[in-house]
């Protein structure tokens, strides 16, 4: 089958979709009734939190849906034709020539034992049957388009030998060699950091303009949704809700569980004790559980008995919009611009005093240069230089950066679970930085605890829930008694508000929100006076991740916890955070309270991590600042100041100081420390990078 170049209908016409996984007991309905519309150059976005069918949509438009699954109503149709009435030989030949797939995990699509340039040539070759010198130079062409530094040499690396942002890069590059005309993103920037992740989100729109590809973007983040697509459509548990231009759904939505959501996100400048998140109640229906009627209507604020769950529900056009439908039989009766009923407003805990010093920690590992047979001289990692903080009770610092710049390697040594080189840590002024976790008192490990990034790593899978619980009790010698503990333990259940029936459930049978929360109830078994978050909601939906914030917050000001809350996610941090600590490459660059770290002068990293993070608000404005390259080895850091391969502003340092010395820390206003270069007239001239735009 040739390109069809001049096909000008909908490119993907998917109508009424239902697919089904059958298992030996049941049918489970993953998607129900499902349509949407891809137009020639368009780009849809398909937002949803996990599990509620957007990927098994990709796969459906694949035709992968593995032995179990199954297309049992509607049809999808590519450029016209219905994908399922095409022969293996023509599908095979639509889905390598002219749609193509980019998935979450770049790793999973590239062989490891193949050349980047062998992977790429194949493509075309296999597709198309051009010779070895054609695709070459094609694969060449495509590696330069995504931005690639050196393209000869990274088709001559393999895999291993990139970074995860350098790996996408060449994932997206594969996809574009035969120049499809539908892409499908599934989540392609979730494990990139987000500077990697602005320049990768930048990438697509400028290929998908001069391909003229048309994309089916899918990603839980709204943010990145719009900055990237020109439509968008709402899924719930299976279900399309609503969709319509990005205009109308951001400013005009139509439906609950869109508004809900929008509800849970932090949008820059809100104050999390005027503004609390709402979390949407209740949980996410099992695919074979769900309620009749309308799916949301169990967690739904407007929900109407006898009429929301009397039958089930169908997509209606919102009057006077372009092609903006909602699946609700109420949205003309709701007062969509009504204020939103405030929580109660929280009273901020009173800082106190100081718990947690650090001064001049230093943490360098030393490497074998060969790693994986020894031998060679030896190579220094220096994972952290010269960090000094204060951290106080009842405060959050936040520790923000990209992975590599040693934020996770100081919480290790804050631990015990690493020892420092050099520098030293106070708490409640006695140094720890020497004292390996098994050797710390009962009362130190209490007081310093942690929650991880992934709650599925952290729990026994074999013992119940409430038995972890009352395990770490006994660890910290809390309870005198077997029965004292249970009775404690039941009460940190109440604490993290899970029933307390779930202590005699398994780790298995919880969602990821609740799993984090078992891990919050063990950190604060023995009455933590530090709690490390590292990254904790990143795993989350964005419904559960206001939840779980909230709940660190509420827990912080009942026991005046110290918080440092290790993170890449600048709004969250923002909502969150008294004091920002920003780390580049094992340097504190940037150190103050949140409002002198999100308001200019700023460091130059600092200022391009704001501009990268995308925010789900078309009232913003935002300064537009892509980085080049990629965060420089711990193993092998550039000369001078760490950020400098980078920096935009390093012209206006004469000399080449940037590219000499490392930055003295300079302290501008109150206690707003910056470690860099620039002359304070230029600092001066600096502009706010996220603006709300003028009516």
């Amino acid at each position: 089958m040739s390109k069809m170049e001049d096909y000008d209908g909908p490119i993907l016409e998917i109508d009424r979709l239902s697919i089904s996984f059958f298992t030996r007991l049941r049918e489970i309905p993953a998607v129900m009734d499902f349509s949407v519309r891809v137009m020639p150059g368009e780009a849809v976005g398909l937002v949803g939190e996990s599990g509620c069918g957007k990927s098994t949509v990709a796969l459906g438009v694949m035709q992968d849906l593995g032995k179990n699954g199954r297309i049992v109503g509607g049809s999808i149709k590519f450029k016209g034709r219905d994908l399922s009435e095409m022969s293996d030989d023509e599908l095979r030949d639509v889905r390598g020539n002219e749609i193509a797939m980019i998935y979450q995990e770049p790793m999973a699509s590239l062989n490891p034992a193949m050349k980047i340039g062998k992977q790429l040539m194949e493509v075309p070759m296999i597709h198309e049957g051009i010779g070895e010198k054609e695709a070459y130079s094609r694969a060449l062409e495509v590696v330069t388009d995504v931005r690639l530094p050196d393209p000869e040499r990274m088709l001559n690396s393999y895999p291993h030998q990139l970074s995860g942002g350098q790996q996408q890069r060449i994932v997206i590059a594969m996809a574009l060699m035969s120049k499809p005309a539908l892409l499908i993103l599934d989540e392609p920037t979730t494990a990139l950091d987000v500077t990697v992740e602005a320049a990768v989100v930048e990438l697509v729109k400028d290929l998908g303009k001069k391909y003229g590809t048309s994309m089916l973007f899918i990603s839980h983040n709204l943010g990145l949704v719009l900055e990237t697509c020109d439509r968008l459509c709402v899924m719930y548990s299976g279900e399309a809700v609503e969709r319509g231009s990005i205009e109308d759904v951001f400013d005009h939505m139509q439906h609950p569980y869109t508004q809900a959501l929008f509800r849970s996100i932090p949008l820059p400048g809100a104050d999390k004790n005027a503004r609390p998140l709402v979390a949407i109640p209740g949980n996410f229906p099992l695919p074979h559980e769900r309620p009749p009627g309308c799916n949301f209507g169990p967690r739904c604020d407007y929900f109407e008995k006898g009429r929301c769950d009397a039958q089930d529900i169908p997509m209606s056009a919102v009057a006077g919009f372009d092609r903006h439908t909602t699946r609700c039989v109420k949205f003309e009766e709701i007062d969509w611009d009504a204020p939103l009923e405030l929580a109660d407003q929280k009273e901020k805990g009173e800082i106190g005093k100081v718990v947690l010093k650090m001064d001049n920690l230093k943490k360098y590992y030393e490497v074998a240069a060969n790693a994986l047979f020894g031998g060679g001289e030896k190579k220094v990692v220096k994972a952290n230089e010269t960090l000094s903080f204060e951290a106080r009770e009842s405060e959050t610092l936040a520790i923000v950066g990209e992975s590599g710049c040693g934020k996770s390697t100081f919480a290790k040594v804050l631990m015990g679970l690493e020892t420092a080189t050099d520098g030293q840590i106070l708490l409640d002024g006695s140094n720890i930085e020497q004292i390996p976790i098994e050797n710390r008192s009962t009362q130190t490990v209490a007081d310093v605890q942690m929650v991880f990034q992934n709650p599925f790593d952290t729990l026994n899978p074999s013992m119940s829930v409430g038995r972890q619980i009352m395990r770490a009790l006994e660890i910290f010698g809390v309870g005198d008694s077997e029965a004292a503990r249970r009775k404690r333990m039941l009460e940190l259940l109440d604490l993290v508000k899970l029933p307390r029936a779930f202590a005699d459930r398994m780790p298995r049978q919880l969602s990821g929100g609740q799993k984090q929360r078992v891990g919050i109830a063990r950190a604060f078994a023995g009455d933590a006076r530090i709690v490390v978050a590292d990254e904790p909601v990143s795993a989350l939906d964005v419904s559960v991740q206001a939840a779980v914030t909230d709940l660190l917050m509420e827990i912080q000001r009942e026991h005046k916890t110290t918080l440092l809350f290790i993170s890449h996610d600048l709004s969250i941090v923002r909502y969150l955070s008294d004091r920002v600590m920003v780390m580049y490459l094992g340097h504190v660059v940037e150190l103050g309270t949140t409002d002198q770290v999100f308001s200019p002068p700023y460091h130059p990293y600092t200022e391009a991590l704001l501009s990268a993070v995308p925010i789900a608000d078309t009232s913003i404005e935002k300064q537009h600042i892509v980085l080049d390259g990629d965060i420089p080895s711990a193993m092998n850091p550039p000369p001078g100041c760490p950020f400098q391969t980078r920096c935009r502003w390093k012209s206006e340092v004469p000399g080449g100081l940037c590219e000499k010395e490392v930055p003295p820390v300079r302290v501008l206003d109150g206690d707003h420390q910056v470690k860099c270069h620039l002359a304070d007239d230029i600092l001066a001239r600096m502009e706010p990078v996220i603006k709300i735009a003028a009516e």
